[in-house]
Protein backbone atom coordinates (compact mmCIF):
# COMPACT_ATOMS: atom_id res chain seq x y z
CA UNK A 1 0.00 0.00 0.00
CA UNK A 2 1.30 3.44 -0.93
CA UNK A 3 2.10 5.73 1.98
CA UNK A 4 0.54 9.16 1.46
CA UNK A 5 1.67 12.64 2.46
CA UNK A 6 -1.29 13.08 4.80
CA UNK A 7 -0.06 10.12 6.88
CA UNK A 8 3.36 11.57 7.68
CA UNK A 9 2.98 15.33 7.30
CA UNK A 10 3.15 17.81 10.15
CA UNK A 11 -0.14 19.72 10.26
CA UNK A 12 0.85 22.11 13.04
CA UNK A 13 2.74 24.41 10.72
CA UNK A 14 4.65 27.54 11.72
CA UNK A 15 4.02 30.15 9.04
CA UNK A 16 4.51 33.83 8.38
CA UNK A 17 2.22 36.27 6.59
CA UNK A 18 3.37 37.82 3.33
CA UNK A 19 2.82 41.32 4.71
CA UNK A 20 4.78 40.66 7.93
CA UNK A 21 8.24 42.25 8.38
CA UNK A 22 11.28 40.08 7.68
CA UNK A 23 12.30 40.55 11.33
CA UNK A 24 9.34 38.35 12.32
CA UNK A 25 10.43 35.64 9.88
CA UNK A 26 13.96 35.78 11.34
CA UNK A 27 12.56 35.46 14.84
CA UNK A 28 10.44 32.41 14.01
CA UNK A 29 13.19 30.67 12.07
CA UNK A 30 15.58 31.14 15.00
CA UNK A 31 13.03 30.17 17.66
CA UNK A 32 11.87 26.96 16.00
CA UNK A 33 15.22 26.13 14.35
CA UNK A 34 13.69 25.79 10.88
CA UNK A 35 15.44 26.35 7.57
CA UNK A 36 12.36 27.78 5.82
CA UNK A 37 8.81 28.91 6.50
CA UNK A 38 5.69 28.75 4.32
CA UNK A 39 4.35 32.21 3.54
CA UNK A 40 0.57 32.60 3.54
CA UNK A 41 -2.02 35.29 2.85
CA UNK A 42 -4.96 36.26 5.07
CA UNK A 43 -6.93 33.21 3.83
CA UNK A 44 -4.19 30.71 4.72
CA UNK A 45 -3.34 30.21 1.06
CA UNK A 46 0.26 29.39 0.21
CA UNK A 47 1.92 32.27 -1.64
CA UNK A 48 5.62 31.48 -1.19
CA UNK A 49 8.46 30.23 1.00
CA UNK A 50 11.06 32.26 2.87
CA UNK A 51 14.34 30.62 3.88
CA UNK A 52 17.33 31.52 5.99
CA UNK A 53 19.30 32.04 2.77
CA UNK A 54 16.67 34.49 1.52
CA UNK A 55 17.08 36.49 4.72
CA UNK A 56 20.88 36.35 4.70
CA UNK A 57 20.94 37.68 1.15
CA UNK A 58 18.50 40.41 2.11
CA UNK A 59 20.71 41.41 5.03
CA UNK A 60 23.71 41.75 2.74
CA UNK A 61 21.75 43.94 0.33
CA UNK A 62 19.86 45.96 2.95
CA UNK A 63 21.50 45.83 6.41
CA UNK A 64 18.77 48.08 7.82
CA UNK A 65 15.86 46.37 6.06
CA UNK A 66 14.24 44.62 9.05
CA UNK A 67 10.86 46.20 8.24
CA UNK A 68 10.84 45.01 4.65
CA UNK A 69 7.76 42.81 4.04
CA UNK A 70 8.39 39.10 3.67
CA UNK A 71 6.78 39.09 0.21
CA UNK A 72 9.69 41.21 -1.06
CA UNK A 73 12.29 38.53 -0.26
CA UNK A 74 10.36 35.24 -0.43
CA UNK A 75 10.50 32.64 -3.19
CA UNK A 76 7.20 32.64 -5.08
CA UNK A 77 7.67 29.57 -7.30
CA UNK A 78 7.16 26.86 -4.67
CA UNK A 79 7.14 23.10 -5.17
CA UNK A 80 4.12 21.78 -3.29
CA UNK A 81 2.12 18.55 -3.21
CA UNK A 82 -1.38 17.39 -2.33
CA UNK A 83 -2.28 15.38 0.80
CA UNK A 84 -2.80 12.32 -1.42
CA UNK A 85 0.66 12.49 -3.00
CA UNK A 86 2.74 9.36 -2.51
CA UNK A 87 5.70 9.65 -0.16
CA UNK A 88 7.92 8.19 -2.88
CA UNK A 89 7.04 11.06 -5.20
CA UNK A 90 7.89 13.59 -2.48
CA UNK A 91 11.25 11.92 -1.81
CA UNK A 92 11.97 11.98 -5.54
CA UNK A 93 11.22 15.70 -5.71
CA UNK A 94 13.52 16.40 -2.78
CA UNK A 95 16.33 14.40 -4.35
CA UNK A 96 15.77 16.12 -7.70
CA UNK A 97 15.82 19.60 -6.18
CA UNK A 98 18.88 19.36 -3.92
CA UNK A 99 18.16 22.52 -1.93
CA UNK A 100 14.57 21.44 -1.19
CA UNK A 101 14.08 20.37 2.42
CA UNK A 102 10.45 21.31 3.07
CA UNK A 103 7.51 20.50 0.80
CA UNK A 104 4.26 22.32 1.65
CA UNK A 105 1.12 20.20 1.44
CA UNK A 106 -1.72 22.13 -0.16
CA UNK A 107 -5.38 21.18 -0.50
CA UNK A 108 -7.34 23.37 -2.97
CA UNK A 109 -4.90 26.20 -2.49
CA UNK A 110 -4.97 26.10 1.31
CA UNK A 111 -1.87 25.11 3.29
CA UNK A 112 -2.70 22.04 5.40
CA UNK A 113 0.75 20.73 6.36
CA UNK A 114 4.39 20.23 5.46
CA UNK A 115 6.62 17.23 4.83
CA UNK A 116 10.31 17.61 5.65
CA UNK A 117 13.33 15.45 5.01
CA UNK A 118 13.21 14.49 8.68
CA UNK A 119 9.72 13.09 8.17
CA UNK A 120 11.04 10.93 5.34
CA UNK A 121 14.12 9.50 7.08
CA UNK A 122 12.31 8.54 10.28
CA UNK A 123 11.40 4.84 10.59
CA UNK A 124 8.26 4.23 8.56
CA UNK A 125 5.07 3.38 10.44
CA UNK A 126 3.81 -0.16 9.99
CA UNK A 127 0.31 -1.60 9.75
CA UNK A 128 -2.67 -0.57 7.66
CA UNK A 129 -3.76 3.00 7.02
CA UNK A 130 -6.17 3.05 9.99
CA UNK A 131 -3.63 1.76 12.52
CA UNK A 132 -0.99 4.18 11.21
CA UNK A 133 -3.44 7.07 11.55
CA UNK A 134 -4.40 6.04 15.10
CA UNK A 135 -0.73 5.67 16.12
CA UNK A 136 0.13 9.06 14.66
CA UNK A 137 -2.83 10.71 16.43
CA UNK A 138 -1.79 9.21 19.78
CA UNK A 139 1.82 10.33 19.28
CA UNK A 140 0.71 13.89 18.54
CA UNK A 141 -1.72 13.86 21.47
CA UNK A 142 0.99 12.71 23.87
CA UNK A 143 3.27 15.45 22.59
CA UNK A 144 0.54 18.02 23.30
CA UNK A 145 0.09 16.78 26.88
CA UNK A 146 3.72 16.69 28.01
CA UNK A 147 6.56 19.21 28.11
CA UNK A 148 8.60 19.13 24.92
CA UNK A 149 11.69 16.93 25.15
CA UNK A 150 13.00 17.98 21.75
CA UNK A 151 16.60 19.07 22.03
CA UNK A 152 17.15 22.79 21.76
CA UNK A 153 20.46 24.47 22.43
CA UNK A 154 20.45 27.20 25.07
CA UNK A 155 19.26 30.52 23.61
CA UNK A 156 21.95 32.94 22.63
CA UNK A 157 21.92 36.56 23.60
CA UNK A 158 21.48 38.68 20.47
CA UNK A 159 24.68 40.51 19.67
CA UNK A 160 26.10 42.76 17.04
CA UNK A 161 29.27 41.49 15.41
CA UNK A 162 31.91 43.86 14.03
CA UNK A 163 32.40 44.15 10.28
CA UNK A 164 35.70 42.27 10.54
CA UNK A 165 34.18 39.43 12.60
CA UNK A 166 35.78 36.01 12.34
CA UNK A 167 34.13 32.62 12.25
CA UNK A 168 35.18 31.91 15.83
CA UNK A 169 32.98 34.85 16.89
CA UNK A 170 29.78 33.14 15.69
CA UNK A 171 30.47 29.39 15.53
CA UNK A 172 29.14 26.72 17.89
CA UNK A 173 32.11 25.14 19.66
CA UNK A 174 30.62 23.34 22.68
CA UNK A 175 28.35 20.30 22.95
CA UNK A 176 29.02 19.37 19.33
CA UNK A 177 26.98 16.44 18.04
CA UNK A 178 29.12 14.11 15.90
CA UNK A 179 29.12 10.52 14.67
CA UNK A 180 31.79 8.01 13.65
CA UNK A 181 32.11 5.98 10.46
CA UNK A 182 31.22 2.78 12.30
CA UNK A 183 27.85 3.96 13.57
CA UNK A 184 24.74 2.86 11.72
CA UNK A 185 22.72 5.07 9.43
CA UNK A 186 19.75 4.46 11.76
CA UNK A 187 21.72 6.01 14.62
CA UNK A 188 22.63 8.99 12.45
CA UNK A 189 19.01 9.43 11.35
CA UNK A 190 17.85 9.30 14.99
CA UNK A 191 20.34 12.01 15.95
CA UNK A 192 19.36 14.23 13.03
CA UNK A 193 15.63 13.96 13.69
CA UNK A 194 15.87 13.96 17.49
CA UNK A 195 18.20 16.96 17.66
CA UNK A 196 16.52 18.71 14.70
CA UNK A 197 19.77 19.00 12.77
CA UNK A 198 20.37 18.84 9.02
CA UNK A 199 23.97 17.53 9.01
CA UNK A 200 26.46 15.86 11.32
CA UNK A 201 30.28 15.94 11.20
CA UNK A 202 31.87 12.49 11.00
CA UNK A 203 35.02 12.14 13.10
CA UNK A 204 37.70 9.65 14.00
CA UNK A 205 39.79 9.44 17.16
CA UNK A 206 41.03 12.81 18.27
CA UNK A 207 38.17 14.65 16.58
CA UNK A 208 39.75 14.28 13.14
CA UNK A 209 37.13 15.28 10.57
CA UNK A 210 36.64 12.67 7.84
CA UNK A 211 33.26 13.62 6.36
CA UNK A 212 29.75 14.94 6.83
CA UNK A 213 26.47 13.04 6.77
CA UNK A 214 23.26 14.92 6.03
CA UNK A 215 19.56 14.28 5.66
CA UNK A 216 20.08 14.30 1.90
CA UNK A 217 22.63 11.47 2.20
CA UNK A 218 20.10 9.38 4.12
CA UNK A 219 17.10 10.20 1.94
CA UNK A 220 16.47 7.38 -0.50
CA UNK A 221 14.75 8.07 -3.82
CA UNK A 222 12.46 5.08 -4.53
CA UNK A 223 12.14 6.18 -8.16
CA UNK A 224 15.85 6.21 -9.01
CA UNK A 225 15.77 2.64 -10.32
CA UNK A 226 18.10 1.20 -7.70
CA UNK A 227 17.09 -2.02 -6.03
CA UNK A 228 19.48 -1.79 -3.11
CA UNK A 229 18.81 0.26 0.00
CA UNK A 230 21.11 2.80 1.55
CA UNK A 231 24.37 1.55 3.14
CA UNK A 232 24.03 0.50 6.75
CA UNK A 233 26.96 2.48 8.17
CA UNK A 234 27.76 6.17 8.25
CA UNK A 235 31.08 5.53 6.50
CA UNK A 236 29.30 4.06 3.50
CA UNK A 237 26.85 6.96 3.20
CA UNK A 238 28.67 10.13 4.23
CA UNK A 239 30.05 12.80 1.94
CA UNK A 240 33.84 12.75 2.04
CA UNK A 241 36.21 15.71 1.66
CA UNK A 242 33.66 18.26 2.92
CA UNK A 243 34.18 21.96 2.44
CA UNK A 244 35.48 23.43 5.70
CA UNK A 245 36.44 26.79 7.13
CA UNK A 246 38.93 27.84 9.78
CA UNK A 247 38.14 29.66 13.03
CA UNK A 248 40.18 32.69 11.94
CA UNK A 249 38.55 33.01 8.51
CA UNK A 250 36.36 36.04 7.94
CA UNK A 251 32.68 35.49 8.66
CA UNK A 252 31.74 36.71 5.19
CA UNK A 253 33.41 33.59 3.72
CA UNK A 254 30.92 31.33 5.49
CA UNK A 255 28.03 33.60 4.49
CA UNK A 256 29.09 33.50 0.85
CA UNK A 257 29.50 29.70 0.82
CA UNK A 258 26.06 29.22 2.31
CA UNK A 259 24.39 31.73 0.00
CA UNK A 260 26.12 30.65 -3.21
CA UNK A 261 26.59 26.90 -2.73
CA UNK A 262 23.65 26.00 -0.51
CA UNK A 263 25.55 24.68 2.52
CA UNK A 264 23.51 24.55 5.72
CA UNK A 265 26.44 23.97 8.04
CA UNK A 266 30.19 24.20 7.63
CA UNK A 267 32.63 22.28 9.85
CA UNK A 268 35.23 24.54 11.44
CA UNK A 269 38.61 22.81 11.35
CA UNK A 270 42.01 23.69 12.77
CA UNK A 271 45.01 21.47 11.97
CA UNK A 272 42.63 18.76 10.73
CA UNK A 273 40.71 18.70 14.02
CA UNK A 274 37.06 19.65 14.35
CA UNK A 275 36.78 22.65 16.67
CA UNK A 276 33.24 23.79 15.87
CA UNK A 277 30.49 24.18 13.30
CA UNK A 278 28.86 27.25 11.86
CA UNK A 279 25.31 27.14 10.56
CA UNK A 280 22.92 29.42 8.74
CA UNK A 281 21.21 30.14 12.03
CA UNK A 282 24.52 31.21 13.57
CA UNK A 283 24.83 33.77 10.78
CA UNK A 284 21.23 34.86 11.11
Amino acid sequence: MVLRAREIMSNRVVTVRADAPVSLAEQRLAEFRFSALPVIDDRNRLVGMVSVVDLLRHREEQPDGSRTPVEAVMTRDVVHMSPNAGVGIIAHRMRTYGELRVVPIVDRGVLVGVVTRSDLIRPRPTGNAVSRAVRRFLERRSEDLRPSTTYRPPPRRPRSLPLDARIRDAMTSTDLVTVTEEQTTEEAAALLTGRRLTSLPVVRAGDRLVGVISEADLLRDPLDGRRTGRPRTVGGTMSRDPVTVGPDDELRIARRLMSDRGFRILPVVQAGRLVGVISRRDLL
